[in-house]
């Protein structure tokens, strides 16, 4: 090829490395422009003065200009700092090596356990299930809790949620479930909570033990889009065990935080705020979340625990509501359990399992049934029974919750340490009621 033609062909292209740079920064979101970019872009930040990096995605563009949230804060930025695209958009190294540690959503390590050298590229963004691939729950998935296995029974591929006010006990209840939970593989998801909970959570609710488990942490401090995102990467991390044929067992606190962090964001990009200050964005998120979490034809399963904070114990705040709505069950925690020395604090009348009635016994149902009409008694006439007014055989269903009140409470109380088996749970709960195959 002739010098001359060799010089035009390589004048016609840009081998150089396209970057922008930024115009604007403000606390949450970065301006920039030079670029052609797409919603969801991951770009690289590098300050010309410091040489400091910092990683963020496009999330909203007006023409040629466009705005990055950052997945780190802002501090040492300036105008005129250089935004390249960043190529491994936004995927994450997902692999077995992940079991046993604590790391951030990136995957990066944070035990001090060394470097996990995993090779496989997973993205965070996944769509749901579909609705014609999901399979049908129709196995008992046990979490080793008597008053979950025996009145709230949940199923394989079953989303639940666990509703409380602050200070209630979700912890030592998720602690609980985690350790013994049926299930192989074990994804904790600590999002927006305090750094203290998280060695507090592993050495007290775990006892230190994170066999077949991995949690993955975006704390308090982390920025909005670190927190809004180690949800969705703890959900690619079950996901990819769940492709595996592995039954995983996926638990998240909590999903107000993931709100939240979803609440900053839309605000600082001028979403109208809505009930609370959440703007639309942040219902809308949830179904992409949870919807991600079941049982799914030909591979494993991914049953799902997402805590609720419900702010001053009203069941009627918006994430709650809607979390409710797109949840197949819900486990409400009661703070007047708490007071009375009750745990876990599991208010079983406000508590309901949507998929329990197709995968128990029908002796199950019957004692399920009748603990429940029992124990609703109770609540009903206590007052009249604590003051001494109510006259024993007026009612023959009345005088036979009053018999059996010690063993109900007996049976919804359990230490936080230990566990009991599916099987023993049935069967303490059917002597119980004194429920035969017959009746």
């Amino acid at each position: 090829m002739p010098l001359s033609s060799l010089k035009d062909k390589l004048a016609s292209k840009n081998y150089s490395v396209a970057f922008g740079e930024v115009v604007k920064i403000n606390a949450t979101v970065i301006t920039a422009t030079g670029l052609r970019v797409s919603i969801s872009d991951m770009v690289k930040i590098v300050s010309d003065e410091t040489a400091q990096e910092t990683v963020g995605m496009v999330t909203e563009i007006d023409g040629d200009t466009f705005f990055i949230t950052p997945f780190s804060f802002v501090e040492g930025f300036r105008s005129g700092d250089k935004v390249y695209l960043d190529s491994t958009g936004l995927n994450i190294p997902i692999g077995e090596e992940l079991l046993g540690r604590v790391v951030d959503p990136f995957m990066r390590p944070i035990d001090g356990k060394g470097n996990i050298h995993n090779t496989q590229l997973s993205p965070i963004i996944k769509q749901p299930i579909a609705a014609m691939k999901r399979g049908m729950i129709d196995e008992v998935f046990s979490v080793g809790v008597k008053s979950i296995d025996g009145l709230l029974t949940c199923g394989k591929g079953q989303k639940l949620g666990i509703f409380a006010g602050s200070g209630v006990g979700k912890s030592t209840l998720m602690g609980m479930i985690v350790r013994g939970a049926d299930a192989p593989i074990k994804v904790v998801a600590l999002i927006g909570e305090r750094g203290r909970e998280v060695p507090e959570f592993i050495e007290k609710n775990l006892g230190g033990d994170l066999t077949n488990t991995v949690i993955i942490v975006a704390t308090s401090d982390d920025s909005p889009l670190m927190r809004k995102y180690g949800a969705f990467a703890a959900m690619s991390v079950a996901e990819y065990f769940k492709d595996k044929n592995q039954d995983v067992l996926f638990i998240m606190d909590s999903v107000t935080r993931f709100a939240m962090a979803q609440r900053e964001i839309g605000l600082a990009l001028g979403e109208p705020p809505t009930s609370k200050g959440y703007p639309p964005s942040s219902l809308t998120l949830l179904p992409q979340l949870m919807e991600r979490a079941g049982k799914e034809e030909n591979k494993g399963s991914i049953t799902a625990f997402f805590t609720v904070l419900i702010e001053g114990d009203d069941m009627s705040d918006p994430i709650a509501d809607q979390s409710r709505s797109i949840l197949d069950g819900h486990i409400v925690l009661s703070r007047e359990m708490t007071d009375f020395g009750i745990y876990p604090p599991i208010h079983i009348l406000n508590s309901a399992s949507r998929v329990m009635n197709d995968i128990i016994s029908q002796e199950h149902f019957r004692a399920v049934m009748k603990f429940r009409r029992l124990y609703t008694l109770l609540k009903e006439n206590e007052t009249l029974i604590r003051i001494g007014a109510y006259v024993q055989g007026s009612d023959a269903e009345l005088d036979e919750a009053i018999e059996k009140k010690e063993q109900m409470i007996r049976f919804i109380s359990q230490g936080a340490m230990y566990k009991v088996t599916f099987t023993q749970t049935v069967e303490e709960l059917i002597t119980i009621m004194g429920i035969s195959k017959s009746s």
